[in-house]
């Protein structure tokens, strides 16, 4: 018998079946009560103070943000500027170039004089207007 339980070909001796017993237990189901009142409304009312205290952070927040992008606009509109004076500069030094204003002056009838000045060639017509304006 010492293959038993390791060989196919013998059954095995059936054990006698145990019977379970069971014992039945009470059980005193107990139901909650709900919440009171009071308490419903001490939930409700730390909500709503929660939802209010988000409330106010998002909008602050959004006040940041809100003053972030104006900041943007204005240095980007300042570096525009900066860029315009500068270059405003440049033709205001072009411009005022002394070589530059005798030559247009020179184009326009003026006569330099190193004493006297510019002055007015004595062959170029002048209009009634101008003679006029003189007297």
């Amino acid at each position: 018998m010492a293959y038993v339980n390791g060989n196919l070909a013998l059954k095995p001796k059936q054990k006698p079946q145990e019977r379970h017993v069971y014992r039945e237990s009470k059980r005193k189901v107990i139901k909650r009560k709900s919440l009171p009142v009071g308490e419903k409304l001490l939930y409700l009312f730390t909500v709503i103070v929660c939802v209010a205290i988000a409330s106010v952070i998002i909008f602050r927040y959004a006040q940041i943000y809100d003053m972030n992008l104006q900041n943007k606009r204005v240095s980007t509109e300042a570096q525009t500027l900066n860029t315009e004076i500068a270059d405003l500069k440049r033709q205001v030094e072009m411009l005022s170039d002394p070589e530059r204003i005798r030559k247009l002056a020179e184009e326009q009838g003026m006569v330099s004089m190193l004493e006297g000045g510019i002055t007015i060639k004595r062959d170029v017509n002048l209009s009634k207007t101008a003679t006029q304006d003189r007297k």
